[in-house]
């Protein structure tokens, strides 16, 4: 099995300093490593009767849509205020480095549509939980949240209590 964590680079002091950045570009430029990330989120995912992956810009777009594909799901866009054209429900959240904000189209889920929350990175939880809220909003089930990084030393999947957290690579002590 591939190791994930070797296609990761760190960028320290980005996009603020004390930040290390977690730059997924290096397993995006690698077909194996791409395609080991894709095959590993599609296991944890396909057992679970998915009727949508909803995920955050900009880069939960790269491996939700791939994901969604693989398991027959649909693909939910979540993006930053003001850039869907139709009528949205949003959400705010804390990063560790800021407050932002996510929507969706009000119109994107049905209840009761069983849906995966999926993102790149799982930090404090706070854009994962604020996809929860949207979803919950409009009356569809977080069925389980997935990533491709996990940073558990900021104690995000505590966020998630009763719900399966699943994470690729995990950076417990940086």
């Amino acid at each position: 099995m591939i190791d994930l964590s070797q296609y990761i680079r760190e960028v320290p002091d980005f996009p603020t300093p004390g930040i290390i950045y977690k730059d997924i570009t290096p397993l995006l430029g690698d077909s194996a490593a791409l395609a080991s990330a894709v095959d590993r989120l599609t296991a944890f995912a396909e057992p679970l009767a998915i009727d949508y992956v909803v995920s955050a810009e900009a880069r939960g777009f790269i491996l939700g849509p791939a994901l969604a594909a693989r398991i027959g799901a649909g693909f939910v866009p979540a993006r930053k205020p003001g850039k869907l054209p139709s009528s949205t429900i949003s959400a705010e959240y804390v990063l560790e480095y800021g407050v932002d904000a996510l929507e969706l189209h009000a119109d994107a889920l049905e209840t009761g549509a069983r849906v995966l929350v999926h993102d790149d990175l799982l930090a404090t939880g706070g854009t994962a939980a604020a996809l929860c809220e949207l979803v919950a909003g409009l009356g569809g089930e977080v069925v389980a949240c997935a990533f491709l990084i996990e940073l558990s030393f900021l104690g995000g999947r505590a966020r998630f209590t009763g719900t399966p957290v699943h994470a690729l690579v995990d950076y417990g002590d940086s």
